[in-house]
């Protein structure tokens, strides 16, 4: 029994769905033959763009059966039907296809070349392979078409060159230590021209000073200071600075030391009544010796002794006094027939009781400053009371006690307030 037909539909009609199905047996033939299938359309599509082919690639092995491609189709142009590199045989007898228009087509700009164009320079469209070799296929090629793209992108070659970071960095540091040092010199120039000038004022100001021209009769200031050391040298009282206690402190306190002995020589040299300063054990080539040289100009220049020997060969032992501030004895006045000793050691290291065994290994008298008989002791958040004092601070107590004959006076001149200790008057 038949199947009634469907309503609408009229018995014995076909589905008119598209074109008929080709065979398969004439889709090969037709195939082979190169002509389109009955009913399909014949459209190519483009090809992506292929990236640029490496100068040392490996060629790929051609499969069994298959010939490798001919010297000219090594680098097949975009528009080519077959890009690979192992073509069957008689591929190039087969018709190609046409690439159809993009639909977005690039527009290069005017009097510019196009870089996409660059790699199909050497190669021409036909189908019988034409001359391959153009400059993408060697490396000259290659870089030819680096240095294109970087000029469209407004970049020098040269700029990115293996050396062009290390240079660039060179230069800039070497500007910046160059403007660094320009800096450095102006800053040294101003300081040596600010001192300058006020060694000119304090020497105006000593000159034009109340009673100058009486006591020098016009004479200028460093006359009348070489005429007061040359006098303290034939009756004035002496004053030796130990050095050989110098070898117990580091190369920054040995400097600390060298500065002192400047500061000392200085405040001898503007004293109404000076003393004779004398440097003993003061060896050659030794660090104190380079680095007395080396902090303070003029050092040759000095108006006092300095000499490698001890003070125990050239002074008798009953006129040497060492000042210790760890003695028991008690400095109550200043005798022009005798020579003061002081160790030769910085404050801010304090080395217990050194210059007391030394003195008394060498039989010596020993004194220390009145300090604790004059001043007492200030209240400070440290709780820090030392009468252990820098040399100059020292000379500046003797100094200042030989011109005025007053203890108090000279210890205010003399002792710091940070070393703990002030006059009674000040506490009130």
């Amino acid at each position: 029994m038949a199947r009634p037909p469907r309503p609408g539909r009229p018995a014995g009609s076909r589905r008119a769905s598209g074109p008929p199905k080709p065979r398969p047996g004439a889709l090969a033939a037709e195939k082979r033959h190169g002509a389109t299938p009955r009913g399909l359309r014949r459209t190519a599509l483009p090809l992506p763009e292929r990236p640029l082919p490496r100068a040392a690639a490996r060629p790929r092995p051609c499969p069994r059966g298959s010939q490798p491609a001919a010297p000219g189709l090594a680098r097949t142009p975009p528009s080519r039907a077959a890009p690979a590199r192992c073509r069957p045989p008689g591929a190039d007898s087969l018709p190609q296809a046409q690439p159809a228009p993009s639909a977005c087509p690039t527009r290069p700009r005017p009097g510019r070349p196009h870089p996409a164009a660059a790699p199909m320079a050497g190669g021409d469209g036909g189908g019988d392979g034409g001359d391959g070799g153009g400059p993408s296929a060697t490396p000259e090629g290659e870089a030819a078409v680096a240095c294109e793209a970087l000029r469209l992108l407004r970049i020098e070659p040269s700029a990115v060159g293996p050396g062009a970071g290390r240079a660039g960095g060179a230069v800039r540091g070497s500007r910046n230590a160059l403007r660094k040092r320009r800096r450095w010199e102006r800053v040294l120039a101003a300081r040596r021209s600010k001192r300058r000038q006020e060694r000119e004022r304090s020497r105006a100001r000593r000159a034009q000073g109340p009673g100058a021209a009486g006591r020098g009769g016009g004479r200028p200031a460093a006359a009348l200071a070489r005429e007061r050391l040359l006098e303290a040298r034939e009756s004035g009282p002496r004053l030796c600075v130990d050095l050989g206690v110098a070898g117990c402190m580091t190369r920054k306190e040995t400097s600390r030391l060298a500065s002192q002995i400047r500061r000392l020589y200085g405040a001898n040299r503007r004293a109404e009544k000076p003393f004779w300063l004398c440097l003993t054990e003061f060896v050659v080539g030794s660090l104190i010796y380079e680095e007395c040289f080396r902090m303070n100009d003029g050092f040759s220049n000095y108006l006092m002794d300095t000499t490698p020997e001890s003070y125990l060969d050239l002074f008798p032992l009953d006129a040497i006094v060492y000042l210790t501030p760890d003695s028991q004895n008690v400095l109550e006045d200043i005798d022009p027939s005798k020579v003061y000793v002081l160790g030769g050691l910085v404050d801010e290291s304090i080395h217990k009781k050194l210059t007391l065994h030394r003195a008394q290994e060498q039989s010596l008298q020993t004194a220390r400053l009145p300090i604790r008989e004059y001043m007492v002791k200030a209240i400070n958040t440290k709780n820090y009371h030392s009468e252990t004092l820098a040399i100059n601070q020292v000379f500046d107590v003797l100094s200042t006690y030989y011109e005025t004959q007053s203890w108090p006076a000279a210890l205010k001149a003399g002792v710091s307030t940070g070393k703990g200790y002030v006059l009674p008057d000040a506490v009130k």
